[in-house]
């Protein structure tokens, strides 16, 4: 038996662009359901909305997603969770990171680390913040 865990975001309305941002850096099928598809329709503003989304890839990314319906309580805070993204090369990692960074506050840029040949943070459009490095052992 195995068990697979997938980062699931939260957005207020954002769901849907998010989902096509994150595709369009790591390519991949997207999958959406709104409140509509569903059926589950109480707020006609947001009937259009994601109850349900992902982004799958060949490669191994897997992000979901869903826009919090307005009567419940949502705050994106400032560092609830960072999204982890590791690559086997640093030729693989930047080419996430320079798509990655579009729009986007880098908090550290990509560079070498102590941990790893190269490290990044970065706060993407959305308000996510990603972790990016090249995997390698460390021998601290």
């Amino acid at each position: 038996m195995s068990v697979k865990s997938v980062t699931h975001l939260n957005f207020r309305g954002d769901a849907r662009a998010a989902l096509e941002f994150y595709r369009s850096v790591f390519g991949g099928h997207l999958a959406v359901v709104t409140y509509k598809d569903a059926g589950n329709v109480d707020d006609p503003a947001a009937a259009d909305q994601v109850m349900w989304g992902q982004v799958a890839a060949d490669s191994g990314f897997h992000v979901m997603a869903y826009d919090v319906p307005a009567g419940m309580p949502w705050d994106q805070g400032e560092n609830a969770f960072f999204v982890s993204l590791r690559g086997d090369t640093a030729e693989e990692v930047t080419a996430y990171w320079e798509k990655l960074s579009a729009g986007a506050t880098v908090v550290r840029a990509l560079e070498p680390a102590q941990w790893s040949p190269l490290y990044g943070m970065l706060r993407d459009r959305f308000g996510v913040v990603w972790v990016v490095d090249v995997a390698s052992e460390y021998n601290g």
